[in-house]
C-alpha cells in the first residue's frame, strides 16, 4: 500500500524542511545552533518530513521516507549528529472514511477547522490501528497508551509509548495532517495522517545496544552479528570490547554576543568536539557554568569523556586530543579558557 522512498537527497531548502511543514518563524529548531545550515536557503534535512509536500504534490497518496537526518546536539551514548529516521503519510478520501471529509466548525483541541468530527474520528482509528500494529510487530502484545501532544505539522497529535521491560518507551509521534499542508500541495478532497519515528533509538532497545557509535562501526565483531539477521528477528547485542576512558575537564568564558546575535550554544561547542574528536569523544556534559558579575562575562566547563571503541585510548592521545580542542574553540568560538 505505501510507497518507499529512501534515496532522497538530504539536502534541502530552508523551505522545505520548516515553511511546507507550518513549523513556527520563532520555533527553536530554525536555530542555527540546532540544525546544519549550508547557506541561507539550503541545510542538511533535520527530519524526513521535508519531502512530505513534494511528495503530496506529486500524487503520492501513502508513502514512506526513510533516510539520514542531521541535528545539532548533545553528546553522550544516545545521541549523534546524523541518525535515521521513518517518515510514514497515509491520505483517505471521503469514498474510504464512509463520511464527507469537509464541513463546518472551529478549530478545537479534537479536529481542526473545516473537519467533520466523524470524519477525524474515523481517520484517528485508521492511524492508530495501523500504527498499534506496526508496535505490535517489534514489541509484541505489550501494553500501548497514547499521549496527547503538539506539533507543528500535525492536530491532533499523539505519541504512541509501549510498556516494555517496566518502562513506558516512546515509540513514534503521529496526528491528523494539517489541511493547510494538503491544500497548498493540491489536495482538497481527502484527510490524512502521518507518523514519524527514530530508527536508531528503537534498534538500540530491540537489540540491547547500549552506544549509538555501534552503527557507524566497521568492526567485523559488530557487523557479522547483524549480517543474516532477517526482518524481526530477535538478537541481543554483544559488546566486542571494553575499554578504559579517559576524562578533560575544559573552562572558559564565553564571549559577549553583539545585539541581535544568537548566544553562543553548548551545541556549538558540541559540534566542535565532534569535528575535531570524531568517534573517540564518547561524551560531554556540560557541568558547570555562572555569571560573573565583575568581569560581566558568563563561565562554562565541560566533562569530554574520551574512549575509542577498538583498542586502548591512552591519557596522552586523549589530552592531544583535548588539546586541539582547546585551541579551536579559542580561535573560532572566540572563548578565553580559564
Amino acid at each position: 500500500m505505501f510507497s518507499v522512498h529512501e534515496r532522497l537527497s538530504p539536502v534541502v531548502t530552508t523551505h522545505q524542511n520548516f515553511d511546507s511543514l507550518l513549523v513556527p518563524p520563532d520555533h527553536v529548531s530554525r536555530s542555527r545552533s540546532d540544525s546544519y545550515y549550508l547557506d541561507q536557503a539550503t541545510m542538511l534535512r533535520a527530519h524526513t518530513s521535508a519531502h512530505q509536500a513534494d511528495l503530496l504534490a506529486a500524487g503520492h497518496a501513502a508513502f514512506l521516507v526513510v533516510g539520514d537526518v542531521y541535528r545539532r546536539d548533545e553528546i553522550d551514548s544516545s545521541h549523534y549528529p546524523v541518525f535515521h529516521q521513518m517518515e510514514g503519510v497515509r491520505l483517505l478520501a471521503g469514498e474510504e472514511l464512509g463520511v464527507p471529509v469537509r464541513g463546518e466548525g472551529e478549530r478545537s483541541e479534537e479536529r481542526q477547522a473545516g473537519h467533520p468530527e466523524e470524519a477525524t474520528r474515523r481517520v484517528e482509528a485508521d492511524l492508530k490501528d495501523c500504527l498499534e500494529g506496526l508496535a505490535v510487530s517489534m514489541f509484541g502484545e505489550v501494553e500501548r497508551r497514547w499521549v496527547g501532544c503538539y506539533f507543528p505539522f500535525t492536530h491532533p497529535s499523539w505519541e504512541l509509548e509501549v510498556l516494555h521491560e517496566g518502562q513506558w518507551l516512546e515509540v513514534l509521534g503521529c496526528g491528523v495532517m494539517e489541511q493547510r499542508i494538503l491544500a497548498t500541495a493540491g489536495v482538497e478532497d481527502r484527510l490524512g495522517w502521518a507518523f514519524g519515528l527514530g530508527l536508531e533509538r528503537l534498534a538500540m532497545v530491540l537489540y540491547k545496544i547500549p552506544d549509538i557509535r555501534v552503527f557507524w562501526s566497521v568492526d567485523s565483531g559488530v557487523l557479522a552479528q547483524f549480517a543474516a539477521l532477517a526482518p524481526g528477528e530477535a538478537l541481543e547485542y554483544r559488546g566486542v570490547s571494553r575499554f578504559p576512558q579517559c576524562t578533560n575537564d575544559l573552562s572558559f568564558w564565553l564571549p559577549a554576543a553583539a545585539e541581535g546575535q544568537e548566544k553562543l550554544s553548548p551545541n556549538d561547542f558540541y559540534d566542535l568536539v565532534r569535528e575535531v574528536g570524531g568517534d573517540q569523544v564518547e561524551q560531554v556534559r556540560l557541568v558547570d557554568e555562572f555569571w560573573h558579575p565583575k568581569k560581566k562575562l558568563d563561565s562554562q566547563t565541560y566533562r569530554i569523556v574520551y574512549r575509542n571503541m577498538e583498542k586502548t585510548l591512552t591519557q596522552v592521545e586523549a589530552n592531544s586530543i583535548h588539546s586541539r580542542i582547546e585551541r579551536l574553540a579559542v580561535s573560532t568560538l572566540g572563548v578565553t579558557v580559564r
